[in-house]
């Protein structure tokens, strides 16, 4: 457990060396991608300061928040690949949804979301290396659906998400420059655009050099 404290220590202060801008980095969030961690790790991984994690199998995630739920610090994330009959679990127990890739998941994410709660986070996942085994929207239709969740009630649109190719573990830079291009795009269409989710452990430097604001983090937490 303690490399957990070790790790989020060493990843933060390399966020912090890669930040001029101490707003910037106050708004940069850090989400853990957890998926096939212990309750244990994710405690300790609170314990360092850390309060966003991210799923990517729903049932274990709803396990997870049913077993932490006396912490009203966390904020869950939703970061796999979402099938439509998953929707209403994943609307009314997870805080974010990072993966809306198509018009008739973020209309049942609206549908489930009880007036309850209020609206669920959401991003659009745009397929920027426009790979075929890629999840996400193309390039030439992510406009027509942040039109789709920008006027659903209970979704509250948020940004965009995405994964870049890596080529032999080389960085492909013109695919982090169009992810930048396309939110500012939508940053200046809907007020409520605010966050890039973009960079895991493999390009840190490179996600925030093209205005990342929010990094998954699974093997340079959990050392997986």
């Amino acid at each position: 457990m303690n490399n957990i404290k070790n790790n989020i220590n060493i990843l933060k202060e390399k966020i912090q060396n890669l930040f001029t801008n101490k707003t910037e980095l106050k708004k940069f969030k850090i989400v853990a991608a957890s998926k096939n961690q212990s309750v244990e790790k994710i405690q300790m991984a609170i314990l360092c300061g850390i309060y966003e994690f991210g799923e990517n199998y729903v049932q274990e995630g709803i396990n997870k928040i049913k077993k932490l739920k006396k912490n009203n610090k966390i904020i869950w994330h939703f970061i796999g690949k979402l099938q439509s009959r998953k929707t209403k679990l994943v609307a009314q127990n997870f805080d974010w949804c990072q993966t809306i890739d198509r018009e008739k998941i973020a209309i049942l994410l609206n549908k489930y979301r009880t007036n309850q709660k209020p609206p669920i986070n959401v991003l659009i996942q745009v397929n920027i290396s426009e790979e075929t085994n890629k999840n996400g929207v193309s390039i030439k239709n992510y406009q027509k659906l942040a039109i789709t969740v920008s006027n659903m009630p209970n979704l509250k649109f948020r940004g965009i998400m995405a994964m870049p190719k890596k080529e032999q573990k080389r960085i492909k830079y013109c695919d982090y420059q169009n992810i930048k291009n396309i939110f500012n795009i939508l940053k200046n269409k809907y007020k409520s655009v605010d966050t890039l989710s973009l960079g895991t452990s493999f390009d840190i430097k490179t996600a925030i050099m093209y205005n990342s604001n929010m990094i998954r983090i699974g093997k340079s937490i959990f050392n997986n």
